[in-house]
Parts: C-alpha cells; sequence; structure tokens
C-alpha cells in the first residue's frame, strides 16, 4: 500500500491549550484528491495530544476542569522529582488522551461528524511548537 507523509507545525501557549487543526489536517490530505485512505494524524512529543470534540466555548472550559479533576497541577508528581520541571501533570494527561488518531478517508471526504473537529492539546507548562505528521496510507 502507498504511504504519504505530510507535517505541519503548530504555535501553542501550553497549560492545556486546545487548537482546532481540522482544517490544517484537511489541507494535508485533500490536496492528495485521494478517495479511500486511512489518515493517521500523530503529534510528537510526551505533553501533547490529538483527540476530536465539538470546538465549541463550552467544551473549551468542560475539557481542561476535566483535566484537572484527573490530573490536577498543583500535586506532586515524581516526574517533578526527577527532573524539576513541574510538568508532570502535563506527561500524565497527555498520556491519558493519547498522541494519535485515525480518521478514514471515504469518496474523498474526511470522516468527521458535523460537530466534529481535530484538536491538538498542549498541556505543558510553557508555549512551545508541536509538529503534527499526518500519513495518509491508500
Amino acid at each position: 500500500m502507498p504511504v504519504i507523509n505530510e507535517k505541519f507545525q503548530i504555535h501553542t501557549n501550553g497549560f492545556t491549550d486546545i487548537i482546532d487543526i481540522t482544517k490544517n489536517v484537511q489541507n494535508s490530505v485533500y490536496m492528495h484528491s485521494l478517495k479511500d485512505a486511512s489518515v493517521l494524524c500523530y503529534v510528537s512529543g510526551s505533553t501533547a495530544s490529538l483527540t476530536t470534540i465539538e470546538f465549541e466555548p463550552g467544551l473549551l472550559v468542560d475539557l481542561p476542569e476535566a483535566l484537572e479533576r484527573v490530573a490536577p497541577q498543583n500535586i506532586e508528581y515524581h516526574h517533578d522529582d526527577t527532573w524539576h520541571d513541574g510538568n508532570g501533570y502535563a506527561h500524565v494527561r497527555a498520556a491519558i488522551m493519547g498522541n494519535s488518531l485515525n480518521i478514514p478517508l471515504i469518496d474523498g471526504a474526511l470522516q468527521l461528524g458535523t460537530w466534529q473537529q481535530v484538536v491538538l492539546i498542549d498541556f505543558d507548562n510553557k508555549a512551545r511548537t508541536r509538529t503534527v505528521y499526518i500519513q495518509i496510507i491508500y
């Protein structure tokens, strides 16, 4: 099966910054005019994640609040004892959320729901530049 590799960079603010990257993913895929494929999206780094969400103001508050309950910033993490960088919570959140997703391309369209957007979430405790890799298998 042939493989196409694409990538793009996103600048983030960190601290659970949620960025809609749907258009970036679509642009990376649609420029190849393929009909059917499997589209793998992957962000490198251990403090960032990719997922889908309805990118609307309420959920942009709800998701960070939920993650704060699961992996709060203000508790002690053994990672911070080792590295003293204060981002243990970011590693835990990213591990829970995951750093990749797979989207089917069927009849030339990514199979995202009407209210479903692809988002990058940067949990680190500083601004970063993240690289998102798109691998298209057809």
